[in-house]
Protein backbone atom coordinates (compact mmCIF):
# COMPACT_ATOMS: atom_id res chain seq x y z
CA UNK A 1 0.00 0.00 0.00
CA UNK A 2 1.02 3.69 -1.01
CA UNK A 3 1.40 6.01 2.14
CA UNK A 4 1.23 8.93 -0.81
CA UNK A 5 -1.23 9.62 -3.78
CA UNK A 6 2.28 10.69 -5.36
CA UNK A 7 2.48 9.01 -8.93
CA UNK A 8 6.25 8.45 -10.03
CA UNK A 9 7.07 8.99 -13.46
CA UNK A 10 10.98 7.17 -14.28
CA UNK A 11 12.93 9.57 -16.29
CA UNK A 12 14.94 8.14 -19.26
CA UNK A 13 17.95 6.25 -19.06
CA UNK A 14 19.85 9.00 -20.73
CA UNK A 15 18.65 11.91 -18.37
CA UNK A 16 21.28 13.36 -15.34
CA UNK A 17 19.80 15.22 -12.72
CA UNK A 18 20.85 17.60 -10.59
CA UNK A 19 20.88 15.64 -7.64
CA UNK A 20 19.41 11.93 -6.53
CA UNK A 21 18.26 11.81 -3.07
CA UNK A 22 18.67 7.94 -1.57
CA UNK A 23 15.40 7.48 0.82
CA UNK A 24 12.10 9.19 0.78
CA UNK A 25 12.16 9.49 4.64
CA UNK A 26 11.37 12.82 6.03
CA UNK A 27 14.98 13.73 5.98
CA UNK A 28 15.60 12.92 2.61
CA UNK A 29 12.27 14.82 1.19
CA UNK A 30 13.19 17.52 3.45
CA UNK A 31 16.42 18.21 2.10
CA UNK A 32 15.14 17.37 -1.87
CA UNK A 33 12.02 20.00 -1.12
CA UNK A 34 14.83 22.61 -0.37
CA UNK A 35 16.53 21.72 -3.56
CA UNK A 36 13.63 21.84 -5.94
CA UNK A 37 12.20 24.68 -4.63
CA UNK A 38 15.91 26.31 -5.30
CA UNK A 39 15.35 25.29 -9.13
CA UNK A 40 17.45 22.08 -9.56
CA UNK A 41 16.18 18.75 -11.20
CA UNK A 42 15.63 16.71 -8.60
CA UNK A 43 14.85 13.12 -8.05
CA UNK A 44 14.03 10.64 -4.59
CA UNK A 45 14.62 6.77 -5.26
CA UNK A 46 12.82 4.71 -2.37
CA UNK A 47 12.88 1.15 -1.99
CA UNK A 48 9.56 0.61 -0.72
CA UNK A 49 6.20 1.00 -2.65
CA UNK A 50 5.82 3.53 -0.19
CA UNK A 51 7.51 6.43 0.97
CA UNK A 52 8.11 7.58 4.07
CA UNK A 53 10.72 5.41 5.81
CA UNK A 54 9.76 5.62 9.47
CA UNK A 55 7.73 8.32 9.11
CA UNK A 56 4.91 6.28 7.60
CA UNK A 57 0.85 5.70 7.75
CA UNK A 58 -0.02 2.07 7.04
CA UNK A 59 -3.68 0.05 7.29
CA UNK A 60 -2.45 -2.54 7.89
CA UNK A 61 -5.99 -4.28 9.68
CA UNK A 62 -9.14 -3.32 7.49
CA UNK A 63 -9.86 0.87 8.36
CA UNK A 64 -7.11 0.90 11.20
CA UNK A 65 -4.54 3.35 10.60
CA UNK A 66 -1.05 2.58 12.06
CA UNK A 67 1.89 5.02 12.51
CA UNK A 68 4.27 1.81 12.87
CA UNK A 69 7.40 3.06 13.36
CA UNK A 70 7.92 7.21 14.36
CA UNK A 71 4.53 7.91 16.56
CA UNK A 72 4.47 11.16 17.96
CA UNK A 73 5.55 14.69 16.59
CA UNK A 74 6.90 17.30 18.64
CA UNK A 75 10.50 17.73 17.51
CA UNK A 76 10.22 18.55 13.38
CA UNK A 77 11.61 22.17 13.54
CA UNK A 78 9.00 24.81 13.04
CA UNK A 79 11.41 27.01 10.30
CA UNK A 80 10.97 23.76 7.65
CA UNK A 81 7.06 23.47 8.34
CA UNK A 82 6.71 27.69 7.32
CA UNK A 83 9.71 27.01 4.41
CA UNK A 84 7.89 23.96 2.99
CA UNK A 85 4.51 25.31 3.90
CA UNK A 86 3.47 22.01 4.96
CA UNK A 87 0.11 22.96 6.61
CA UNK A 88 -1.24 23.90 3.18
CA UNK A 89 -0.30 20.51 2.28
CA UNK A 90 -2.54 19.25 4.56
CA UNK A 91 -0.95 18.63 7.89
CA UNK A 92 -2.34 18.83 10.79
CA UNK A 93 -0.64 18.14 14.46
CA UNK A 94 -2.94 17.88 17.41
CA UNK A 95 -1.72 18.05 20.79
CA UNK A 96 -2.20 16.19 23.30
CA UNK A 97 -2.29 17.22 27.29
CA UNK A 98 -1.41 15.05 29.64
CA UNK A 99 -0.29 11.10 30.31
CA UNK A 100 0.46 8.78 33.73
CA UNK A 101 2.45 5.89 34.69
CA UNK A 102 1.00 3.19 36.91
CA UNK A 103 2.19 2.09 39.94
CA UNK A 104 2.26 -1.43 41.44
CA UNK A 105 0.47 -0.52 43.92
CA UNK A 106 -2.10 0.36 42.62
CA UNK A 107 -2.05 4.08 41.97
CA UNK A 108 -0.84 6.33 39.25
CA UNK A 109 0.94 9.71 39.18
CA UNK A 110 -0.42 12.11 36.04
CA UNK A 111 1.43 14.21 34.15
CA UNK A 112 -0.40 17.47 32.27
CA UNK A 113 0.81 20.05 29.66
CA UNK A 114 -0.35 22.46 32.17
CA UNK A 115 2.60 22.78 34.74
CA UNK A 116 0.52 24.54 37.32
CA UNK A 117 -1.90 20.79 36.94
CA UNK A 118 1.07 18.41 37.17
CA UNK A 119 2.56 20.66 40.34
CA UNK A 120 -0.53 19.90 41.86
CA UNK A 121 -0.43 16.78 40.87
CA UNK A 122 3.25 16.00 42.46
CA UNK A 123 2.10 17.81 45.93
CA UNK A 124 -0.30 14.88 45.73
CA UNK A 125 2.60 12.52 46.38
CA UNK A 126 5.19 14.92 47.46
CA UNK A 127 5.35 18.43 48.41
CA UNK A 128 9.23 18.53 48.27
CA UNK A 129 9.16 17.36 44.59
CA UNK A 130 5.92 19.87 43.80
CA UNK A 131 8.14 22.58 45.04
CA UNK A 132 11.05 21.31 43.18
CA UNK A 133 9.34 20.87 39.81
CA UNK A 134 9.68 24.57 39.37
CA UNK A 135 13.72 24.26 39.84
CA UNK A 136 13.62 21.30 37.34
CA UNK A 137 11.35 23.34 34.38
CA UNK A 138 13.67 26.14 34.91
CA UNK A 139 17.13 24.63 34.02
CA UNK A 140 15.40 22.21 31.47
CA UNK A 141 14.40 25.14 29.73
CA UNK A 142 17.60 27.32 30.02
CA UNK A 143 19.97 24.06 28.57
CA UNK A 144 17.17 23.91 25.79
CA UNK A 145 17.69 27.67 25.03
CA UNK A 146 21.04 26.76 24.46
CA UNK A 147 20.86 24.03 22.39
CA UNK A 148 17.94 24.97 19.86
CA UNK A 149 20.45 27.59 18.12
CA UNK A 150 22.59 24.96 17.20
CA UNK A 151 20.15 22.40 15.50
CA UNK A 152 19.87 24.89 12.13
CA UNK A 153 23.65 25.20 12.23
CA UNK A 154 26.53 23.17 10.42
CA UNK A 155 28.73 22.27 12.94
CA UNK A 156 32.35 23.34 12.15
CA UNK A 157 35.37 21.69 11.62
CA UNK A 158 37.62 22.25 14.91
CA UNK A 159 40.54 20.98 13.15
CA UNK A 160 40.37 23.29 10.14
CA UNK A 161 42.12 26.64 9.33
CA UNK A 162 39.14 27.83 7.33
CA UNK A 163 37.96 31.09 8.05
CA UNK A 164 34.14 29.74 8.24
CA UNK A 165 34.96 26.87 10.65
CA UNK A 166 36.77 29.71 12.56
CA UNK A 167 34.05 32.03 12.65
CA UNK A 168 31.80 29.55 13.65
CA UNK A 169 33.93 27.84 16.37
CA UNK A 170 33.78 31.75 17.66
CA UNK A 171 30.58 31.86 17.79
CA UNK A 172 30.28 28.26 19.98
CA UNK A 173 32.65 30.01 22.19
CA UNK A 174 30.54 33.36 22.37
CA UNK A 175 27.26 31.39 22.91
CA UNK A 176 28.84 29.17 25.31
CA UNK A 177 30.40 32.07 27.36
CA UNK A 178 27.25 34.16 27.48
CA UNK A 179 25.59 31.42 30.29
CA UNK A 180 28.41 32.73 32.62
CA UNK A 181 30.87 30.73 34.48
CA UNK A 182 28.50 28.63 36.86
CA UNK A 183 25.70 27.85 34.27
CA UNK A 184 28.85 27.15 31.65
CA UNK A 185 29.80 24.27 34.22
CA UNK A 186 26.42 23.06 35.57
CA UNK A 187 25.85 22.57 31.38
CA UNK A 188 28.88 20.47 31.37
CA UNK A 189 28.30 18.39 34.06
CA UNK A 190 24.48 17.72 32.53
CA UNK A 191 25.64 16.56 29.72
CA UNK A 192 27.52 13.89 31.23
CA UNK A 193 24.94 12.77 33.73
CA UNK A 194 22.96 10.10 34.02
CA UNK A 195 19.43 10.82 34.17
CA UNK A 196 19.21 8.96 37.11
CA UNK A 197 21.67 11.27 39.15
CA UNK A 198 20.38 14.52 37.55
CA UNK A 199 17.01 13.76 38.44
CA UNK A 200 18.03 12.74 42.03
CA UNK A 201 18.87 16.16 42.70
CA UNK A 202 15.41 17.55 42.29
CA UNK A 203 13.07 14.44 43.51
CA UNK A 204 12.52 11.96 45.35
CA UNK A 205 9.07 10.24 44.50
CA UNK A 206 10.29 7.00 42.63
CA UNK A 207 7.33 7.34 40.16
CA UNK A 208 7.78 10.67 39.31
CA UNK A 209 11.34 10.58 38.46
CA UNK A 210 10.48 7.31 36.14
CA UNK A 211 7.90 9.09 34.41
CA UNK A 212 10.60 12.36 33.69
CA UNK A 213 13.39 9.71 32.76
CA UNK A 214 11.54 8.40 29.81
CA UNK A 215 12.88 10.61 27.13
CA UNK A 216 16.59 9.75 28.24
CA UNK A 217 16.19 5.96 26.86
CA UNK A 218 13.45 6.14 24.48
CA UNK A 219 15.86 4.48 21.11
CA UNK A 220 18.91 4.58 23.44
CA UNK A 221 21.15 1.76 24.07
CA UNK A 222 21.46 2.84 27.64
CA UNK A 223 20.15 2.54 31.25
CA UNK A 224 18.62 5.45 33.44
CA UNK A 225 21.93 5.15 35.35
CA UNK A 226 24.22 5.63 32.52
CA UNK A 227 26.18 8.57 31.81
CA UNK A 228 25.34 10.85 29.38
CA UNK A 229 21.59 10.11 29.41
CA UNK A 230 20.59 13.03 30.75
CA UNK A 231 21.20 15.02 27.46
CA UNK A 232 18.80 12.04 25.42
CA UNK A 233 16.69 13.41 27.59
CA UNK A 234 17.13 17.15 26.53
CA UNK A 235 17.25 15.81 22.95
CA UNK A 236 13.79 14.83 23.40
CA UNK A 237 12.66 18.23 25.04
CA UNK A 238 13.68 20.54 21.77
CA UNK A 239 10.79 20.25 19.83
CA UNK A 240 7.48 22.28 20.59
CA UNK A 241 4.05 21.64 19.57
CA UNK A 242 2.11 25.24 18.95
CA UNK A 243 4.83 27.13 20.37
CA UNK A 244 5.06 25.27 23.66
CA UNK A 245 8.67 24.14 24.44
CA UNK A 246 8.79 20.11 24.68
CA UNK A 247 5.19 19.77 23.82
CA UNK A 248 3.72 16.86 22.02
CA UNK A 249 1.25 15.91 19.89
CA UNK A 250 -0.04 13.67 17.24
CA UNK A 251 0.17 14.01 13.22
CA UNK A 252 -3.91 13.64 11.84
CA UNK A 253 -4.17 10.86 9.63
CA UNK A 254 -0.58 9.34 11.71
CA UNK A 255 3.02 10.01 11.18
CA UNK A 256 2.79 9.60 7.51
CA UNK A 257 1.01 12.83 7.29
CA UNK A 258 4.00 14.17 8.10
CA UNK A 259 5.72 12.77 4.54
CA UNK A 260 2.66 12.85 2.58
CA UNK A 261 2.88 16.48 3.05
CA UNK A 262 6.50 16.82 2.42
CA UNK A 263 6.18 14.90 -0.83
CA UNK A 264 3.10 16.87 -1.74
CA UNK A 265 5.62 19.99 -1.28
CA UNK A 266 8.47 18.35 -3.14
CA UNK A 267 6.38 17.38 -6.24
CA UNK A 268 4.81 21.11 -6.63
CA UNK A 269 8.17 22.36 -6.77
CA UNK A 270 8.74 20.07 -10.00
CA UNK A 271 10.52 17.26 -8.08
CA UNK A 272 10.03 13.51 -8.70
CA UNK A 273 9.86 10.17 -6.77
CA UNK A 274 10.58 6.87 -7.47
CA UNK A 275 9.13 4.27 -5.40
CA UNK A 276 10.26 -0.09 -5.69
CA UNK A 277 13.72 1.26 -6.58
CA UNK A 278 16.11 0.48 -4.06
CA UNK A 279 19.87 1.21 -4.82
CA UNK A 280 22.44 -1.40 -4.79
CA UNK A 281 25.56 1.12 -5.28
CA UNK A 282 26.82 4.59 -5.44
CA UNK A 283 28.60 4.96 -8.53
CA UNK A 284 31.57 6.64 -8.44
CA UNK A 285 33.83 7.47 -11.25
CA UNK A 286 37.90 9.58 -10.66
CA UNK A 287 36.37 10.46 -6.72
CA UNK A 288 33.88 12.31 -7.83
CA UNK A 289 29.99 10.63 -7.25
CA UNK A 290 27.94 10.63 -10.50
CA UNK A 291 24.75 8.69 -9.94
CA UNK A 292 23.35 5.56 -8.16
CA UNK A 293 22.81 1.72 -9.39
CA UNK A 294 19.54 0.11 -8.80
CA UNK A 295 19.15 -3.42 -7.49
CA UNK A 296 17.97 -4.02 -10.95
CA UNK A 297 21.15 -2.44 -12.70
CA UNK A 298 19.39 0.09 -13.63
CA UNK A 299 21.89 3.42 -13.89
CA UNK A 300 20.66 6.95 -13.12
CA UNK A 301 23.03 9.72 -13.59
CA UNK A 302 23.18 12.88 -11.42
CA UNK A 303 25.38 15.52 -10.73
CA UNK A 304 25.26 14.93 -6.87
CA UNK A 305 24.28 12.09 -4.88
CA UNK A 306 22.68 12.48 -1.24
CA UNK A 307 21.95 9.36 1.06
CA UNK A 308 19.07 10.03 3.99
CA UNK A 309 20.88 6.11 4.76
CA UNK A 310 22.17 5.72 8.09
CA UNK A 311 26.16 6.21 7.62
CA UNK A 312 26.76 2.80 8.07
CA UNK A 313 24.46 1.34 5.24
CA UNK A 314 25.94 4.31 2.52
CA UNK A 315 29.14 3.49 3.00
CA UNK A 316 29.34 0.10 4.14
CA UNK A 317 26.38 -0.95 2.10
CA UNK A 318 26.51 0.62 -0.65
CA UNK A 319 29.43 1.90 -1.95
CA UNK A 320 33.17 0.26 -3.28
CA UNK A 321 35.68 0.32 -0.72
CA UNK A 322 38.05 1.11 -2.71
CA UNK A 323 36.26 4.20 -3.49
CA UNK A 324 36.13 5.46 -0.09
CA UNK A 325 39.72 5.98 1.83
CA UNK A 326 40.04 3.15 4.63
CA UNK A 327 40.82 5.61 8.02
CA UNK A 328 36.96 6.39 6.85
CA UNK A 329 35.91 3.59 6.84
CA UNK A 330 37.09 2.25 10.23
CA UNK A 331 35.49 4.79 11.53
CA UNK A 332 32.16 4.06 10.18
CA UNK A 333 32.77 0.35 11.18
CA UNK A 334 33.35 1.85 14.46
CA UNK A 335 30.07 4.45 14.69
CA UNK A 336 27.47 2.94 17.40
CA UNK A 337 24.13 2.36 15.98
CA UNK A 338 23.07 -0.66 18.47
CA UNK A 339 19.13 -1.13 18.57
CA UNK A 340 17.82 -1.14 21.53
CA UNK A 341 13.61 -0.90 20.72
CA UNK A 342 11.13 -2.90 19.58
CA UNK A 343 7.10 -1.73 18.54
CA UNK A 344 3.90 -3.35 18.94
CA UNK A 345 1.05 -1.83 17.22
CA UNK A 346 -3.00 -2.78 17.81
CA UNK A 347 -5.92 -2.61 16.38
CA UNK A 348 -8.65 -2.74 19.35
CA UNK A 349 -12.67 -3.34 19.32
CA UNK A 350 -12.37 -0.48 22.13
CA UNK A 351 -11.01 1.50 25.10
CA UNK A 352 -8.94 -0.40 27.38
CA UNK A 353 -10.21 -0.21 31.24
CA UNK A 354 -6.73 1.26 33.20
CA UNK A 355 -7.70 0.12 36.68
CA UNK A 356 -5.53 2.57 38.35
CA UNK A 357 -7.31 5.75 36.32
CA UNK A 358 -10.57 7.11 37.55
CA UNK A 359 -12.98 7.19 34.92
CA UNK A 360 -13.16 10.15 32.36
CA UNK A 361 -9.48 11.22 33.31
CA UNK A 362 -7.45 12.81 30.00
CA UNK A 363 -4.16 10.55 30.81
CA UNK A 364 -5.90 7.86 28.99
CA UNK A 365 -5.25 10.43 25.67
CA UNK A 366 -1.74 10.51 26.10
CA UNK A 367 1.38 8.81 27.00
CA UNK A 368 0.79 5.73 29.47
CA UNK A 369 3.56 4.14 31.80
CA UNK A 370 4.26 0.99 33.60
CA UNK A 371 7.73 1.26 34.62
CA UNK A 372 7.15 2.64 37.94
CA UNK A 373 10.94 3.28 39.57
CA UNK A 374 14.19 3.85 37.91
CA UNK A 375 15.11 0.30 39.33
CA UNK A 376 12.94 -1.54 36.89
CA UNK A 377 13.80 0.74 34.29
CA UNK A 378 17.69 -0.36 34.72
CA UNK A 379 16.82 -3.92 35.06
CA UNK A 380 14.84 -3.93 31.73
CA UNK A 381 18.12 -2.63 30.69
CA UNK A 382 20.48 -5.32 32.36
CA UNK A 383 18.46 -8.03 30.23
CA UNK A 384 19.49 -6.41 26.77
CA UNK A 385 22.91 -6.20 28.10
CA UNK A 386 23.02 -10.01 27.55
CA UNK A 387 21.04 -10.20 24.35
CA UNK A 388 17.27 -10.90 25.83
CA UNK A 389 14.28 -8.69 25.66
CA UNK A 390 12.86 -7.57 28.64
CA UNK A 391 10.59 -9.86 30.48
CA UNK A 392 9.58 -6.62 32.79
CA UNK A 393 9.94 -3.78 29.75
CA UNK A 394 9.31 -0.38 29.62
CA UNK A 395 6.71 0.79 27.75
CA UNK A 396 5.43 3.94 26.11
CA UNK A 397 2.17 3.14 24.85
CA UNK A 398 -0.83 5.80 23.99
CA UNK A 399 -4.00 5.86 22.05
CA UNK A 400 -4.03 8.03 19.06
CA UNK A 401 -7.34 7.32 18.05
CA UNK A 402 -9.09 8.92 21.71
CA UNK A 403 -7.29 12.15 20.18
CA UNK A 404 -7.81 11.61 16.35
CA UNK A 405 -10.70 9.67 15.59
CA UNK A 406 -10.13 9.50 11.90
CA UNK A 407 -7.82 6.86 12.31
CA UNK A 408 -10.10 3.84 13.43
CA UNK A 409 -13.54 3.17 12.27
CA UNK A 410 -16.22 4.16 15.09
CA UNK A 411 -15.84 1.90 18.24
CA UNK A 412 -12.26 0.86 17.14
CA UNK A 413 -8.76 2.16 18.59
CA UNK A 414 -5.32 2.32 17.07
CA UNK A 415 -2.83 1.79 20.15
CA UNK A 416 1.29 2.07 20.25
CA UNK A 417 3.94 0.62 22.26
CA UNK A 418 7.22 1.43 22.08
CA UNK A 419 9.21 -1.15 24.04
CA UNK A 420 12.68 -0.94 25.60
CA UNK A 421 14.57 -3.07 25.81
CA UNK A 422 14.98 -5.34 22.45
CA UNK A 423 18.11 -6.45 20.96
CA UNK A 424 19.07 -6.39 17.30
CA UNK A 425 20.83 -9.90 18.23
CA UNK A 426 20.02 -12.64 20.96
CA UNK A 427 22.52 -13.93 23.38
CA UNK A 428 24.92 -15.66 21.88
CA UNK A 429 24.77 -13.95 18.87
CA UNK A 430 21.54 -15.22 17.41
CA UNK A 431 19.53 -14.00 14.99
CA UNK A 432 15.87 -13.36 15.36
CA UNK A 433 13.05 -16.24 14.83
CA UNK A 434 9.15 -15.85 13.86
CA UNK A 435 8.88 -17.64 17.63
CA UNK A 436 11.59 -14.96 19.39
CA UNK A 437 9.48 -12.35 17.79
CA UNK A 438 6.05 -13.54 19.18
CA UNK A 439 7.04 -14.75 22.63
CA UNK A 440 8.79 -10.79 22.50
CA UNK A 441 4.94 -9.41 21.73
CA UNK A 442 3.57 -11.44 24.80
CA UNK A 443 5.58 -10.32 27.16
CA UNK A 444 4.56 -6.55 26.41
CA UNK A 445 0.49 -7.98 25.90
CA UNK A 446 1.03 -9.61 28.95
CA UNK A 447 2.49 -6.18 31.03
CA UNK A 448 -0.51 -4.36 29.30
CA UNK A 449 -3.17 -6.96 30.45
CA UNK A 450 -1.60 -6.48 34.24
CA UNK A 451 -2.91 -2.87 34.63
CA UNK A 452 -6.02 -3.29 32.02
CA UNK A 453 -7.59 -6.68 33.08
CA UNK A 454 -10.10 -7.83 29.63
CA UNK A 455 -7.37 -5.80 27.40
CA UNK A 456 -5.96 -8.92 25.43
CA UNK A 457 -10.07 -9.63 24.61
CA UNK A 458 -9.81 -6.36 22.95
CA UNK A 459 -7.65 -7.23 20.73
CA UNK A 460 -8.00 -7.54 17.06
CA UNK A 461 -4.79 -7.49 15.41
CA UNK A 462 -1.14 -6.83 16.48
CA UNK A 463 1.52 -5.99 14.84
CA UNK A 464 5.30 -6.85 16.70
CA UNK A 465 8.21 -5.32 15.26
CA UNK A 466 11.69 -5.79 16.40
CA UNK A 467 15.38 -4.59 15.58
CA UNK A 468 15.11 -6.92 12.95
CA UNK A 469 12.14 -5.84 11.22
CA UNK A 470 13.33 -2.10 12.06
CA UNK A 471 16.38 -2.72 9.58
CA UNK A 472 14.67 -4.74 6.90
CA UNK A 473 11.47 -2.70 6.31
CA UNK A 474 13.15 0.98 6.97
CA UNK A 475 16.70 0.44 6.49
CA UNK A 476 17.93 1.25 10.01
CA UNK A 477 21.25 -0.59 10.81
CA UNK A 478 20.48 -2.98 13.71
CA UNK A 479 17.41 -0.89 14.46
CA UNK A 480 18.15 1.91 15.91
CA UNK A 481 15.89 4.29 15.36
CA UNK A 482 18.14 7.50 15.80
CA UNK A 483 20.65 6.06 12.98
CA UNK A 484 23.31 6.12 15.37
CA UNK A 485 23.38 6.58 18.96
CA UNK A 486 22.93 10.24 21.05
CA UNK A 487 25.98 9.70 23.09
CA UNK A 488 28.49 12.50 23.78
CA UNK A 489 31.10 11.13 21.41
CA UNK A 490 28.83 11.15 18.60
CA UNK A 491 26.85 14.59 18.74
CA UNK A 492 27.98 17.85 16.97
CA UNK A 493 31.15 17.84 14.74
CA UNK A 494 31.86 14.02 16.09
CA UNK A 495 28.49 12.74 14.12
CA UNK A 496 28.81 10.91 12.17
CA UNK A 497 32.85 10.97 11.63
CA UNK A 498 35.00 13.88 12.84
CA UNK A 499 36.21 15.60 9.45
CA UNK A 500 32.96 14.99 8.00
CA UNK A 501 30.18 16.79 10.06
CA UNK A 502 29.09 18.93 7.69
CA UNK A 503 27.08 16.31 5.39
CA UNK A 504 29.96 16.15 2.95
CA UNK A 505 31.20 12.51 2.30
CA UNK A 506 34.99 11.67 1.64
CA UNK A 507 34.25 11.43 -2.34
CA UNK A 508 33.01 14.63 -4.42
CA UNK A 509 29.48 15.54 -4.79
CA UNK A 510 28.57 12.71 -2.31
CA UNK A 511 26.10 14.14 0.63
CA UNK A 512 24.94 12.94 3.85
CA UNK A 513 21.09 14.35 4.96
CA UNK A 514 20.43 11.34 7.76
CA UNK A 515 20.02 11.26 11.17
CA UNK A 516 23.19 9.51 11.54
CA UNK A 517 24.56 13.58 11.32
CA UNK A 518 24.01 16.66 13.51
CA UNK A 519 22.20 16.75 15.10
CA UNK A 520 20.53 13.37 15.23
CA UNK A 521 17.16 11.80 15.17
CA UNK A 522 13.93 12.13 15.69
CA UNK A 523 11.23 13.25 13.34
CA UNK A 524 13.27 16.87 13.21
CA UNK A 525 13.93 17.30 9.77
CA UNK A 526 17.16 19.74 10.56
CA UNK A 527 19.63 17.21 9.01
CA UNK A 528 18.23 17.26 5.52
CA UNK A 529 17.24 21.59 5.54
CA UNK A 530 21.21 21.54 6.75
CA UNK A 531 22.66 19.09 4.06
CA UNK A 532 20.38 21.13 1.45
CA UNK A 533 21.98 24.21 2.92
CA UNK A 534 25.69 23.03 2.68
CA UNK A 535 25.13 22.11 -1.11
CA UNK A 536 23.31 25.37 -2.47
CA UNK A 537 26.12 27.34 -0.35
CA UNK A 538 28.79 25.54 -2.50
CA UNK A 539 27.11 25.79 -5.76
CA UNK A 540 26.68 29.97 -4.89
CA UNK A 541 30.20 29.96 -4.17
CA UNK A 542 31.15 28.45 -7.23
CA UNK A 543 32.09 25.13 -6.40
CA UNK A 544 29.34 23.67 -8.62
CA UNK A 545 27.34 25.68 -11.30
CA UNK A 546 23.68 25.80 -12.26
CA UNK A 547 22.82 28.57 -14.63
CA UNK A 548 19.06 27.80 -13.57
CA UNK A 549 19.56 27.85 -9.60
CA UNK A 550 17.44 31.14 -8.04
CA UNK A 551 19.51 33.48 -6.34
CA UNK A 552 20.56 32.54 -2.80
CA UNK A 553 18.58 29.71 -1.77
CA UNK A 554 15.45 32.10 -1.06
CA UNK A 555 13.78 29.47 1.30
CA UNK A 556 16.67 29.05 3.90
Amino acid sequence: MKDTAASTVPGPSSRTWDAVVVGAGHNGLVAASYLARSGLDVLVVEKNEWIGGAAVSRELHPGVTYSNCSYVFSLFRPEIMRDLDLPAHGLQVLPYESGAVFKRDGGYVAMYRDHEATRREFARHSPRDAESYDRYSRDIMRYCRFIRPLLMRTPPDPASFKLRDMSEMAYLARHFLALGSEDAAEMVRFWTMSISDFLDEYFENEAIKSYLAVSSIIGTALGPMSPGTAYVLLHHYMGDVDGNIGAWGYARGGMGAVTKALASSFLAAGGTIRENAPVARIKVREGRAEGVVLEDGEEIRARRVISSMDVKRTFLGCMDPSDVPAPFLEKVRNFKSRGSSGKLNIALDGVPEFTALPEGSPCIQGDLHFTDTLERMERAYDEWKIGRWSSDPFQDTMIPTLTDPTMAPPGQHFMSCFVQYCPPRLEGGREWTENDRDAFGKAVLDQIEDYAPGFKNRVLHVEVRTPRELEAEVGLTDGNIFQGELTFDQLLFNRPVPGYAQYRGPVDELWMCGSSTHPGGGVMGAPGRNAAAEILRGMKAGTTKKTEMRDAYPVI
